[in-house]
């Protein structure tokens, strides 16, 4: 694969399975250079292998489907190119797509009622005179924000206390009815409409400072549950509970109000309308021991009572959304030793069922009755819909197929090396074509509490395709192996985790004669850029390095990160002598490998003055650096970056192992300037 061949790049949505078991309906996105954005549409997916699935929706960008309960009307969300996204509806048969919102910050996620009659959905209010509420008052005219709060801003969102998620709920009108005709001239005025009556009006439910996620209705229909921080002193911890509000408005009721402090992610009534499913992270006493929790999958009886911890939270991580299953069932996620796997629960506590493993990622699934469609990767394809079949998951899609056309799909070689300590690190090595000998690009992945996967990876392949064996490994620190595994670098950074990724590295040099144990580069990116800093300010042998959006300066990154009040605390410790021991900027002067620092402005994770400082001190010191600032992205910009951002990032960093790194195809030559 190829920077250029970025818009071949499918990714697909969870799937939406039509009540009748017939068919799923999923999104596909991809990134596109001409729009310089990333675009999409509705397709369906028929069960049956004859039928092909087809694109059912022209949108720029359409995600999110959802069948009503009755199986009549399907709900998804659209922006346009220089628009929000808001909630449209159409006839399952097919049709013209109804708006159901004009939101001015948009829908972020909605949920249908049992009698496909309502649907609730939760949008960002914002403050009046801010984010263009007042003609004529822009962000630079706004009035200035008195900050006393710890969380008052986010990666990716901005600033949050002037706009948190509000629930609303809207009627669902009947789509086969006479389409609503916009009054004009004197009917106009003396109605007083306009276009935004074809919108219908929606009820807002929810008022508070905080806000309002994960919502979904009850199985009578009378209640409404979400996820929110409503506890007081919330702004000194990461806890939060779920609430049941009425339908209608009213009360809100926290359905464990003496329950630890956890940080809890999603809940959903069974099927049954007994049980409710909800998943959360212990935190300790404080609400901020976070470091390598495990999120765990709970029940508890709708009517209250004790909630039972069904997943085993030592080794089981439990993610996504959750779906009913059965009468009290529930199908989640769980990330285990490289990928993720589909599981279904039982209410009653039974050991639960695997239904899709091996190498690959389950990215989501849904259910009409026994049957379950499943959307994944693996590593051939970014993104895929099979159904379970007697046990087994049989694909329905190639949406990668057009990419398999033009770029060769390499697979990767899961590998475990074995330390001086005996400990095992787990990983993978994906080999160019050709005997070699191969340069070698030691990758750190981020978190630190992820994975690397065995599913495709567009930067491995890319990387790959220029003549570069990368590996990528899953040292301690890392998800998916245990808890025990992803606590071992708690105020130790830099310490079993650096000797991890270079036990690999040897491990993998010996086991592959393929690459060449002289021409070797690292790089990471977020906890990958700390890794790759302080690996270089101790050790010699790499030729050059990448260190990209790193959290690099642990003391300034306390004062400067949206999540700088607890992170380096809870990693590091909270003392400064604690932060200086784990700190790339304290081992800075030691550092003697040529390094690119890539770095986005609008990055409120790491941000930017990391790698500003960090660059500055090695151009003081007299290594040969360089600094590539991307504007207008945040933290994720190797994920979800405008397009041609993320082809000119993959363009400089070939640049620059070209330069240090050359490959038989990726040669020295002029590097082009970053600024035109």
């Amino acid at each position: 694969m190829k920077a250029e061949q970025l818009p071949l790049l499918n990714s697909v949505s969870a799937p939406a399975t039509h009540p009748d078991g017939t068919r799923a309906v999923v999104s596909v996105t991809r990134p596109d250079f001409d729009a310089d954005a990333y675009v999409g549409q509705l397709w369906s997916v028929p069960f049956d292998h004859a039928i092909p699935p087809r694109r059912i929706t022209r949108g720029f960008r359409d995600t999110a489907p959802a069948f009503s309960p009755d199986g009549t009307v399907l709900a998804f969300l659209r922006a346009t190119p220089d628009g929000k996204p808001q909630l449209h509806l159409v006839e399952a048969g097919g049709g013209e797509p109804q708006a159901m919102t004009e939101q001015k910050l948009g829908v972020s996620e909605f949920s249908w009622a049992p009698d496909s009659r309502r649907i609730v959905f939760s949008s960002r209010v914002p403050e009046e005179g801010r984010y263009g509420t007042v003609d004529g008052v822009g962000a630079g005219s706004e009035d200035p924000r008195l900050i006393s709060d710890n969380q008052y801003r986010l990666n990716g969102l901005g600033y949050t206390a002037d706009k948190p998620a509000q629930l609303f709920v809207v009627d669902v009108p009947e789509l086969g009815a006479e389409p609503p005709v916009v009054p004009v001239g004197r009917a106009a005025k003396a109605s007083g409409a306009d276009a935004a009556s074809l919108v219908p009006l929606a009820a807002q439910l929810t008022f508070g400072e905080a806000d309002h996620t994960s919502p979904s209705f009850s199985r009578n229909g009378e209640s409404i549950y979400f996820v929110a921080s409503l506890h007081d002193g919330h702004d000194g911890d990461l806890a939060s509970g779920f609430y049941r509000v009425p339908v209608g408005g009213g009360e809100i009721a926290a359905l464990r109000p003496d329950a630890a402090l956890q940080s809890v992610q999603e809940v959903c009534e069974s099927g049954n309308g007994e049980w409710l499913f909800f998943t959360a992270q212990d935190l300790g006493d404080d609400g901020l021991d976070f470091v390598a929790r495990n999120t765990a999958l709970y029940a508890m009886p709708v009517r209250g009572g004790k909630a039972t911890m069904l997943s085993d939270v030592e080794t089981q991580d439990i993610s996504g959304r959750l779906e009913a299953f059965g009468a009290d069932g529930m199908l989640a996620l769980n990330t285990s030793r490289g990928s993720v796997q589909l599981i279904q629960w039982t209410a009653d506590g039974e050991a639960p069922e695997v239904l899709v493993e091996g190498p690959r990622v389950a990215i989501g699934a849904s259910a009409a009755g026994d049957i379950v469609a499943v959307s994944f990767s693996d590593a051939f394809s970014n993104g895929e819909v099979g159904v379970l079949e007697n046990g087994k998951l049989r694909s329905l899609t190639d949406f990668t197929k057009a990419l398999r056309g033009e770029a060769t799909i390499l697979e990767p070689h899961e590998f475990t090396a074995t330390g001086t300590d005996g400990y095992p690190v787990h990983g993978w090595a994906v080999l160019p074509e050709g005997r070699g000998p191969h340069p070698v690009l030691l990758t750190i992945h981020g978190g630190p509490f992820a994975q690397y996967t065995a599913a495709f990876f567009d930067e491995a392949q890319v990387y790959a395709e220029a003549g570069y064996a990368v590996l990528m490994c899953n040292p301690r620190g890392s998800a998916g192996y245990g808890q025990a595994h992803g606590g071992a670098i708690k105020e130790k950074m830099g310490t079993v985790d650096m000797a991890d990724v270079l036990t690999f590295l040897d491990g993998a040099l010996e086991a592959f004669p393929a690459m060449d144990r002289d021409s070797i580069g690292i790089m990471g990116g977020s906890y990958g850029g700390y890794l790759t800093a302080w690996v270089i300010g101790h050790e010699h042998r790499f030729k050059a390095a990448i260190v990209e959006r790193g959290f690099l300066d642990p003391v300034s990154f306390a004062g400067s990160s949206d999540i700088g009040w607890c992170f380096g605390g809870q990693y590091t410790g909270g003392s400064l002598k604690q932060m200086a021991a784990q700190s790339p900027m304290a081992v800075v002067t030691a550092v003697r490998t040529p390094t690119l620092v890539i770095h986005s402005e609008n990055d409120l994770r790491c941000p930017v003055e990391q790698g500003q400082r960090y660059f500055a001190a090695l151009k003081a010191q007299g290594v040969e650096a360089a600094l590539l600032l991307f504007p207008g992205e945040d933290h994720e910009l190797s994920r979800s970056g405008t397009p041609h951002h993320r082809r000119q990032r993959f363009e400089q960093i070939l640049a620059w192992w070209a330069k240090h790194l050359p490959s038989a195809a990726n040669p020295q030559r002029e590097t082009s300037s970053a600024t035109g």
